[in-house]
């Protein structure tokens, strides 16, 4: 209970304090590539007000939120990364938008919101002010408690980036339709195809980070041996946060049987030497661009016959993936170039009946390869999501996409049409893609991928 503040308190609290306006601000680092984006979007919805918000905080329980990030449409837009924050392109015309930002000016001081409000800025920590919002975002910045009467008022056509801001919407429930802001979002989203430079530096990051996060863990192995999963999910969690922003989701850290769990992320299991151990985990870096690899690992350094064979052929198949990855491919290519792979080395087993085409017609390889061998990435995992089907899995490669590339083989601990040596074993191998000009250039390949290269970077991290 918050205790009676007094007036001479309340007046106490409104007098000296030091200015501390920064007045030595330079823009981002991106500021030209968002202004670019904002040219994009504005030529291809001529005429119209185009919304969108950042996103509020949400509970996580009682009185607690969760760490906020915001909507990926806003930052790739702006830059900015704060909760309340609304991008709103005003028309000019037939052509052209003017771009403001609307945010949360510093704390009031003199009604003392900075220090009773929950999120004034004596609790959660200084924000920007307008003037230094601008200096940063390269945009003109206005106060966002004005925005949702503006957008009220608001006449013409309007579209909104929805699910993410719910006052906002109640104030456009009038103006906007799902159909059109559907078309909205799918924009954006297919903007995203197609990484520039400032991306492609971030995703570099991510995955340079990354691999230092994949060396942390191996160091520590014998420490999870005598815990459990949750040590390595630590682990891999403190490199996240010493040289990004968070994970970038959750981080599955399957060790034996778990494995075989595509999304494992309870890692609360045994870690056991003589079984895998599945470690499939991104780095965010601060700019919010996020990394996507795995690696499976051979618990006490070394792979077993079996687990070297089924290892290997994950890693043929992620091969022949890879080199379909080029300019004017078929996206879908490197997937059915590695699930060919997997099929053949099935059917050699004698774990599935040929012939081998006859097995890829009916798909019956996926008994085992179980998902799609890859996806866009950028500042969501599984980037450009809202983008059609003929525009990403039916589309072509270009220069500048980034994918990953991930095939896996997983044999459930329950499976009785397996040998039950098998049985428990998960193997995956993801990298991060990006398309070149005349190829591409694996982004992760600071990490070993051969079988026996794991074994030796293995050997020579623990000693």
């Amino acid at each position: 209970m918050t205790p009676q503040v007094s007036d001479e308190l309340a007046e106490n609290m409104k007098h000296g304090w030091a200015d501390t306006e920064r007045r030595d601000l330079t823009p981002l680092p991106q500021v030209e590539h968002t202004a670019r984006r904002r040219a994009a979007l504005s030529a291809r919805f001529p005429g119209e007000r185009l919304v969108i918000p950042a996103g509020r905080l949400k509970t996580r329980s009682n009185d607690t939120d969760y760490p906020f990030r915001a909507g990926v449409e806003y930052v790739y837009l702006t830059g900015d990364q704060t909760e309340d924050g609304v991008l709103v392109l005003e028309p000019t015309g037939a052509e052209g938008h003017e771009a403001t930002l609307y945010l949360l000016p510093r704390s009031n001081r003199e009604n003392g919101e900075f220090w009773l409000s929950g999120q004034g800025e004596l609790w959660v920590g200084r924000r920007n002010s307008l003037t230094e919002a601008a200096r940063l975002y390269g945009l003109e910045v206005k106060d966002v408690r004005t925005v949702a009467d503006l957008l009220r008022g608001a006449s013409g056509p309007v579209r909104v980036v929805r699910g993410h801001d719910a006052t906002i919407e109640a104030a456009l429930t009038d103006k906007v339709t799902a159909e059109r802001d559907e078309e909205l979002r799918v924009f954006l989203s297919e903007m995203r195809l197609v990484k520039d430079e400032f991306e492609i530096e971030q995703l570099s990051r991510a995955c340079a980070a990354t691999a230092r996060g994949f060396e942390d863990v191996v160091r520590v192995l014998d420490k999870a041996v005598a815990t459990s999963e949750r040590y390595i999910e630590g682990t891999f969690f403190l490199r996240a946060r010493v040289e990004g922003n968070d994970v970038g989701y959750g981080s599955i850290c399957a060790a034996g049987p778990h494995a075989t769990t595509l999304h494992w992320v309870r890692n609360d299991g045994p870690v056991r030497p003589g079984e895998l151990l599945l470690l499939d985990a991104g780095v965010e870096t601060t700019e919010l661009y996020t990394a996507d690899v795995t690696r499976t690992l051979p618990i006490d350094g070394r792979f077993t016959a079996l687990q070297r064979r089924i290892y290997d052929a994950v890693f043929e198949a992620q091969e022949a993936g890879i080199a379909a990855v080029k300019p004017g491919a078929k996206y879908r290519d490197f997937h059915q170039a590695a699930q060919r792979v997997l099929a053949e080395r099935l059917v050699e087993w004698g774990l599935l009946e040929g012939p081998v085409e006859r097995a890829l017609e009916l798909g019956l390889q996926r008994r085992w390869t179980l998902h799609g061998t890859g996806h866009m990435l950028g500042l969501d995992v599984h980037d450009c999501a809202a983008a059609r089907r003929e525009t990403y899995v039916e589309g072509t490669l270009e220069p500048g996409m980034c994918l990953t590339v991930e095939p896996g083989l997983y044999f459930q601990p329950d499976d009785l049409t397996v040998p039950e040596e098998y049985r428990g074993i998960g193997v995956r191998i993801e990298d991060d893609i990006l398309v070149t000009e005349d190829g591409n250039r694996n982004l992760s390949a600071a990490l070993p991928r051969r079988s026996d290269e794991v074994e030796a970077w293995m050997a020579a991290l623990r000693g």
